[in-house]
């Protein structure tokens, strides 16, 4: 008997192949298939792995950890990679490695196996990922070492070995999807000039073909996490997420459009739905900013989203570091309790109210009505001692002429 090895297993071309090239090289195949939101039915992926050569399929429903234990977590730190992108895709790759690791550990295998490229960043989140929380295990990438130069000659070997994959007109996007966003490039957008055409979005309609009335949603939170929307209370985070990917997308809310910088070096056009995720990350930063003191929130804001979402991007989630972060944005999120209401309209998301029982702003102080508390003869002294370095700075370098 050859090595047993544990293929993450999607069902599409790609990893069908792999099963039966992993069988050609002696290899005996378990599949790996995590149901993170994808909204695939994955009721025929043991048949067709089994089809395609493996010995055992393995899938799972997996999206309630990857609610609480990877996107709120996320969320909480407001990470967007380069300030635009949600971390769809790279959210997912941790929580499959490890569900890897562990069929593994459970089956005896030898090695585990992904179907990531020699440039995406994916080969390196699986990687590092597995080593992490497994240093003995051997990695395969198939897709790096065969011999298969196109989609073409794949589509042709699993022709000439019966493998089940559906073999229609090529459609020209590769499309990555689960719970907290969809993924969308490759064809035409491979040109950053061009427009994305409408028939790459999967989950969000066209602002321009979105209602003509906007649409009010407000999400409750209870200690840094969402419980609510419109008043209905949800024991599953994830359900609420779908929910939230519904309700906004019909808004077209959520798409992102950018140049990223790859972890391998090169720059690639990329395009992302998230509806749930952006209105998510508007209502918990305008919580956040009126429950949690200003020295505490700047800290936040300057240190924690760009750090976490690099992270994230890079492979490095099973690390103290991110840990440890962790632990500063759970500790930050105990006060986050309240509701945000939101304003869904043509593509945008507005926050239009917001409220907390530990809120900070105090209307006595803020306000300009007779009500105000505020001590304004207190302002001359505090310009006058915060002002003090620049008034030196100022009569220390005036020129002599204005002196």
């Amino acid at each position: 008997m050859g090595k047993r090895v544990v293929l993450a297993y999607s069902g599409g071309l790609d990893t069908s192949v792999i099963v039966r090239w992993l069988t050609e090289k002696g290899y005996e195949v378990i599949t790996y298939t995590a149901d993170v939101g994808q909204g695939e039915e994955l009721s025929e992926i043991p048949e067709k792995a089994k089809a395609s050569g493996a010995v055992e399929a393995v899938v799972e429903d997996v999206r309630e950890e990857f609610a609480r234990d990877y996107c709120l977590p996320t969320l909480r730190a407001l990470a967007l990679y380069e300030g635009k992108y949600p971390l769809t895709a790279s959210l997912s790759r941790p929580l499959i490695s490890k569900k890897l690791v562990e069929v593994a550990e459970k089956f005896g295998a030898d090695c585990v196996a992904h179907g990531s490229t020699g440039k995406g960043n994916d080969q390196v989140r699986f990687e590092l990922s597995v080593w992490a929380l497994n240093p003995d295990i051997e990695i395969i990438a198939p897709v790096r070492e065969w011999e298969f130069r196109s989609r073409e000659d794949q589509v042709e070997y699993a022709k000439k070995h019966s493998i089940p994959v559906k073999v229609t007109k090529e459609k020209p996007y590769s499309i990555d999807r689960n719970l907290w966003g969809v993924s969308i490039e490759c064809g035409p957008l491979e040109d950053p000039w061009e427009e994305p055409p409408e028939d790459a979005f999967q989950i969000t309609v066209s602002p321009e073909k979105a209602p003509d009335d906007p649409e009010y949603v407000t999400v409750g939170f209870e200690r840094g996490v969402p419980v609510s929307l419109n008043g209905k209370r949800y024991d599953r985070v994830h359900a609420l997420i779908e929910d939230l990917n519904t309700i906004a997308g019909r808004h077209g809310v959520g798409r992102i459009d950018m140049v990223e910088n790859r972890l391998v070096g090169i720059k690639s056009r990329e395009v992302y739905e998230a509806p749930g995720a952006t209105v998510l990350y508007e209502a918990y930063r305008d919580l956040l900013s009126l429950v949690t003191d200003r020295f505490t929130f700047h800290y936040f804001l300057n240190h924690v989203p760009g750090e976490y979402a690099r992270i994230v991007y890079e492979g490095l989630w099973f690390t103290p570091l991110r840990e440890a972060l962790d632990a500063f944005t759970s500790k930050v999120a105990e006060r986050v309790t309240g509701e945000v209401r939101l304003k869904l309209y043509k593509g945008k998301v507005s926050v239009v109210g917001r409220r907390s029982p530990n809120s900070l702003y105090v209307e006595d102080l803020a306000t300009y009505s007779e009500r105000d508390s505020f001590d304004h003869t207190a302002g001359r002294y505090f310009t006058k001692v915060w002002g003090l370095p620049l008034k030196v700075l100022g009569k220390v370098f005036r020129t002599p002429s204005e002196r």
